[in-house]
Formats: C-alpha cells, structure tokens, sequence
C-alpha cells in the first residue's frame, strides 16, 4: 500500500519544475487530483502598462494543473489549454486552484480558476490532459 505524500515532499518533488518556482510560483495545498498554488507579485511580473502580464496568470495556472494532475503519480502531460482573461488583479498576490473534472483512461479535464488576494476573479483555464503513463 502507498503512503500519501506530504505537502513538504510535494513541494520537493516540484522544486524541478524550475520555471515556475524561480518566478515565485509556491504549492499551497494538495487534494484529490487538485491543488492551490499561489505568487506573490512583483514588478517582474507586470507588463508596459503595469498590468500583470497575461504570461504570469497562465504560468501559475500551468503549475497548479501540474501539481493536480501528477502530485499523486506522475504522468499527466497537457495538450491543451485555453485561458479568458475575466479582470485585472488588484491584490498583490495571485491563486491558482485546479480541479480535475474529468479523468478518463488517456485524457482528463481540469479547470483552474486563478483569483487574487482580494477574492476577484482573474482568468480561468480549462486543460486536457493526456496520461503518459
């Protein structure tokens, strides 16, 4: 029988997915094919316009997707993915929570809904997943 991992050695296990960590993307909780991954937000993460760039709220809807999908076995890999922009964010720091909707025997369906600090709603990506594995 497996143990469950811990959200410590998921964190561990994430470190390599590089991109994402070294922008400050950080797993705050782990559940049944889901999770919620948060950012702090910096000037690094603005546009021209000192918006957030779009780039930044699909980055840290692609971890969280990650980390649902594969925190419990690895092998979930995306091979689409569609954002809507709904509204700017006006905290300072950014949550992504993805939830699977769908797991079949190849693909699977996730929603990631990212919101800001101060509970508006930013974008919302739905995933295909493919299991590699």
């Amino acid at each position: 029988m497996e143990t469950r991992k811990t959200l410590e050695e998921v964190r561990k296990l994430f470190e390599a997915d590089r991109f994402a960590t070294e922008n400050g993307a950080v797993i705050e909780e782990i559940g049944d094919r889901s999770a919620t991954c948060s950012l702090v937000l910096t000037a690094s993460h603005r546009n021209a316009m000192g918006a957030v760039m779009g780039g930044t709220y699909f980055m840290l809807a692609d971890f969280a997707f990650a980390v649902a999908a594969n925190w419990e076995k690895m092998g979930c890999v995306s091979l689409r993915s569609d954002i809507s922009f709904l509204g700017a964010a006006k905290g300072e720091k950014l949550f992504a929570k993805a939830a699977c909707i769908k797991d079949g025997k190849t693909t699977a369906c996730y929603r990631v809904d990212v919101t800001d600090d101060l509970g508006n709603l930013t974008a919302t990506v739905t995933v295909t997943g493919c299991h590699v594995r």
